[in-house]
């Protein structure tokens, strides 16, 4: 079942901060409040990261949610929060103030049973574009493949369609999921399935293929032997002010980026 459009994403962003806005930065107690929405790849880092700002800045109450990283810029563009969360680059229109937070890289995954270790670039894309559709093609079992891909919208979906699949479109046969956690729950129970997800959350239950022979690790993407690599973008409209650049300089901190860098991303500086 495909996912909600976006511009339902972006009502239901607006219903959840709007009285927040309206009430000014301020809580009922006189706590600063910072909100944030965007990117599912984003969410679990930056829930992190409020959770360890908040606890050495008891004043502050940073409010993070997800919708996807086109929900996350149209809510920056109208206003509706103060930070939204990306994992694609900014198309034209899309006129906001950038801060790269970290880079991190796209893991290609599959079942711990699939015994297949490496894939070349094409036969990724032609596994999504539908003109590979059964594992014999590629040298295992007779059974179609289950291929995963994200929803529209979605930053990965992007940095996905541009890293590899280079102009060709993904086959609207293919099951589409609205989370990188989501897609990892499909591969992880189902034997035959194929999806791609942020190496950040990749974990024991689901296998990394290797691209052209070449398996995603913090390593091999700083010294640039794997290109599957997007940045993790924090937006602002305009310039921050001082509440919200006090989050943002906590996350470029030593501190920040050691928390980021302890998930398996790269660092903003790396």
């Amino acid at each position: 079942m495909r996912s909600p459009p976006v511009l339902i994403l972006v009502l239901c962003l607006f219903c959840l901060f709007s009285c927040s806005k309206k009430g000014g930065n301020l809580d009922g107690k006189g706590k600063q409040i910072i909100t944030i929405a965007g990117s599912t790849s984003v969410l679990p880092f930056t829930e992190k990261l409020a959770e360890h700002f908040m606890k050495d800045n008891p004043d502050y109450i940073v409010d993070v949610q997800g919708g996807g990283s086109t929900a996350g810029i149209q809510a920056t563009l109208n206003g509706t929060v103060d930070i939204g969360m990306s994992s694609r680059k900014l198309k034209e229109g899309e006129d906001l103030n950038q801060i790269t937070i970290c880079y991190d890289g796209i893991a290609i995954i599959v079942n711990p049973k699939n015994p297949i270790e490496n894939l070349s670039l094409r036969e990724v894309r032609e596994i999504f574009s539908g003109a590979i559709k059964n594992w014999r093609e590629i040298g295992w079992v007779d059974r179609r493949i289950d291929a995963v891909t994200r929803e529209e919208g979605s930053g990965t979906r992007g940095a996905f369609e541009e890293l590899v699949m280079k102009g060709k479109e993904i086959s609207d046969a293919i099951m589409v999921q609205d989370s990188n956690g989501s897609v990892k729950e499909v591969v992880a129970t189902d034997p035959y399935a194929i999806g791609y997800i942020s190496l950040g959350i990749a974990d024991k239950r689901v296998k990394i293929v290797a691209i052209d022979g070449v398996k995603p690790t913090v390593d091999l993407i700083k010294v640039g032997r794997y290109n599957l690599v997007r940045p993790f973008l924090y937006l602002t409209k305009g310039e921050p002010d001082a509440r919200v650049r006090r989050f943002i300089e906590f996350v470029l901190s030593k501190k920040g980026q050691s928390l980021l860098k302890s998930e398996g991303l790269i660092g903003a500086w790396d």
